[in-house]
């Protein structure tokens, strides 16, 4: 008995001494944590932080026997795996990391990252229509729903936020960022970083916030043609002024982890630039956390000609400052002989290791793996009624009036037969949108099923015509219908019968999203003939456009009274179209993105260049413009209509003359004009009239939303300085220069009261 006492007091002692250790080592810095580490660490082990594999079997099954996924598994055992991708759910995500903790020689927990784009299983709208809401609070919680259920599912990284600026409509991954503007794209990049990793970085070791990363550094959304993995040949003031400043956003907002892009900057590819991700990123930004290569782009390097081969892709990577191989399966093989052979210096390899641990420090995953693999919270967390409520509110915010020239909208709510036409507004898969891979397929509320909750008019369905043929699929090419026509005269007869037609068409949500470039923008397959057959019976259209980029629709915008941009808004798609159609939501989106006339005037944008003949002087041909179409877009940059109507007063400057560093503030009164309460998202813009490097005819500077009852005023101050004034030239340099400026405000990019002042 005295013996097992002894025994017991021996183990609770033990017990207790390791706990208090464990206690103490937790509360030694990170740093401190990470270099003890590190000394521990063979080369290969090192080197196998800096590997990213796919899931690649059945986690909860038995282990592989033969082929790649045997040869994985043996590298995940012996702690040559630093993250893997694409496992989710808790007991998946646990089983992975028990074997990195418990079965390998050092326990270094894994990073699991997934693609959690604009949700999870509860999808809010793709980022381009959260985009459009120029709402940071609302984009934030968006991230921070997204970050709850995926963090519940045991993931703790996301590929994500998408801040690359594009004013290339054909480019499919539009949907992924927030449009064609650097001051809105940096506005949204901090609220995602934030709304993902929470406000400091002490938040990102919190059970219910992911680490972010910024991708795709740099210039993606500038590819030749707008073509997926194409080139891009770009000057320098391009680059600091328009691509860049999203980053160096996310950056300063605390991001954690840069993928670099698939593309080419002026003859390099990204993956091996040390410029980006040295000299830029790392260098001049400071950035500690760690760079990872998107999928295979080191293997790729091969293809572009800029390597010979797999040794040479992974010794330019690591170089250039890749830090993490995703599914290249490269740097696992080449890193320790490039090392041993003195190619490749260990230092580079120490750095990379570095700062991956940090970030797993960071994350808590050190001193809880399993933090992430709460089943109970999974169940309780994922898809809940207040997620459901918060993209249900996001959705809302998202949309765009285009058009509403007869005052169709918002509908009667009683009295009135309306037809609801659309293969789209059926669909309770499509709206999802694209990059929804975690989420399942038939979860939104339709349009139809949105609208039937109004049950005042009588709502008739038809399906017009399908937009696409057969299954359809995340990695598979969309078919379009562009022969069926079958449905016309069904829909015909039920708009002919109606009061009010609402048409639902546009794009399937895997027509955008990567690999999804197009060169014609207008309505895929039958739909714009369908358009037009019902418009011939019934002009008195509302035309609710499903999209995940601008599309090109100038019969639409010349004919259609009301037109209402309702992108592919999630999980809630139906609900959101249907309160803002009824009017008990009154849309207050703007466009974070220019719609062309045509698919030939890509890339169109606001802040253009005057050039040397901006207009005819001379009544002849001899000017910057197009002989078929006008040059102007069919909406421009920041449009938007309201149910009601707002008047700006012209603009109130504090003095005409400001020397440099001195605030200039200007003022201007906006009303509301019109029968219903709503809200303004009032733009500032502003232009360097003559510079040392031509500047854009605008540029956005700032932005307020603003909320006026029916008939009120509010004055909307703001103050400019310095950073909104200067520019950056082409050695990256920023510099404020002296001399005349013009200053913008009003509701659009095109729609605008201006003054002027000087700088001294």
């Amino acid at each position: 008995m005295k013996r097992t006492i002894i025994l017991t007091l021996l183990i609770m002692g033990s017990y207790a001494h390791a706990q208090k250790k464990k206690k103490m080592k937790q509360q030694e810095p990170i740093e401190t944590r990470i270099e003890q580490l590190l000394q521990k660490m063979t080369l290969e082990e090192k080197v196998g932080q800096m590997n990213q594999y796919n899931g690649f079997w059945d986690v909860t099954g038995p282990a592989p026997e033969g082929g790649s996924a045997a040869l994985k598994y043996e590298h995940l055992k012996k702690g040559w795996v630093g993250s893997m991708l694409t496992v989710r759910g808790v007991k998946e995500v646990k089983a992975v990391q028990k074997i990195a903790v418990e079965e390998t020689r050092l326990g270094i927990p894994l990073i699991i990252g997934f693609d959690v784009i604009h949700g999870y299983k509860t999808l809010s709208p793709i980022p381009l229509a959260e985009a459009a809401s120029w709402d940071m609070e609302a984009i934030k919680k968006s991230a921070q729903v997204a970050a709850g259920e995926a963090s519940a599912s045991g993931i703790n990284w996301t590929f994500g936020p998408n801040v690359d600026v594009s004013r290339d409509a054909r480019w499919g991954r539009v949907m992924e960022g927030a449009g064609e503007d650097a001051f809105l794209g940096s506005k949204v990049a901090e609220a995602r970083v934030k709304g993902f990793q929470g406000e400091t970085k002490e938040d990102l070791g919190l059970p219910n916030t992911i680490a972010a990363c910024a991708k795709h550094f740099a210039a993606y959304g500038f590819v030749e043609a707008g073509k997926e993995y194409n080139l891009v040949d770009i000057g320098m003031p391009t680059l600091y002024n328009l691509v860049l400043p999203p980053f160096e956003a996310a950056k300063n907002a605390g991001v954690r982890t840069f993928m670099n892009s698939f593309n080419t900057l002026n003859g390099v590819p990204a993956t091996g630039s040390k410029f980006l991700q040295r000299d830029i990123l790392k260098d001049k930004w400071n950035f500690d956390g760690f760079v990872i290569t998107d999928w295979a782009s080191i293997r790729e390097m091969i293809n572009w000609g800029f390597a010979e081969d797999g040794t040479e892709a992974s010794l330019k990577a690591v170089e250039a400052g890749a830090d993490m191989d995703m599914e290249s399966h490269l740097y696992v093989y080449e890193l320790a002989k490039l090392v041993r052979e003195g190619k490749v210096d260990e230092k580079l390899i120490d750095d990379a290791v570095r700062r991956i641990l940090r970030v797993k420090f960071e994350l808590g995953l050190f001193d809880d793996p399993y933090r992430y693999c709460d089943e109970k919270r999974e169940q309780k967390v994922i898809g809940s009624k207040e997620n459901r409520e918060a993209v249900l509110d996001m959705a809302k915010k998202s949309i765009v009036l285009l058009k509403n020239d007869k005052q169709l909208l918002p509908l009667p709510k009683t009295g009135k037969r309306i037809a609801l036409i659309g293969a789209l507004a059926a669909d309770k898969t499509s709206p999802l949108g694209s990059w929804r891979i975690a989420s399942d397929d038939e979860t939104a509320v339709s349009v139809l099923e949105g609208m039937q909750q109004y049950t005042g008019n009588r709502l008739g369905y038809e399906k017009g015509a399908d937009v696409t043929i057969g299954s359809v699929s995340f990695i598979q090419e969309v078919q379009i219908n562009t022969t069926d026509k079958s449905s016309f005269e069904a829909a015909k007869k039920a708009a002919q019968e109606s009061d009010i037609v609402v048409m639902v068409l546009g794009e399937h949500g895997f027509q955008t999203g990567e690999a999804r470039s197009r060169t014609e923008l207008g309505l895929p397959g039958v739909q714009q003939e369908l358009l037009e057959e019902v418009y011939k019976v019934n002009p008195n259209i509302v035309l609710v456009l499903n999209n995940g980029r601008p599309l090109a629709l100038p019969w639409a915008a010349k004919h259609i009274p009301a037109i209402v941009e309702a992108w592919q808004l999630g999980t809630e798609t139906g609900n959101a179209v249907a309160q803002v159609l009824y009017g008990d939501y009154n849309p207050s989106g703007k466009l974070p993105m220019s719609f062309p006339r045509n698919v030939g005037q890509c890339p169109i944008y606001y802040n253009y260049y005057a050039t040397g003949r901006p207009i005819d002087k001379d009544n002849n041909v001899f000017w910057t413009h197009y002989s078929d179409v006008e040059k102007t877009p069919l909406w421009s940059f920041g449009h938007g209509l309201s149910y009601t109507t707002f008047e700006y007063s012209e603009i109130t400057l504090d003095k005409e003359s400001y020397k440099k560093g001195e605030p200039v503030k200007a003022s201007v009164t906006v009303k509301n004009t019109g029968n219903y309460d709503g809200k303004e998202v009032v733009q500032l813009y502003v232009r360097d009239v003559v510079a040392s490097l031509t500047r854009p005819v605008k540029e956005l500077k700032d932005f307020q939303m603003i909320s006026l009852n029916k008939g009120e005023s509010k004055t909307v101050e703001f103050v400019l300085t310095e950073k909104e004034l200067g520019f950056y030239n082409s050695e990256g340099e920023f510099i404020v220069e002296s001399g005349k400026f013009q200053i913008f405000i009003g509701t659009s990019s095109s729609d605008t009261k201006n003054s002027v002042f000087h700088l001294y």
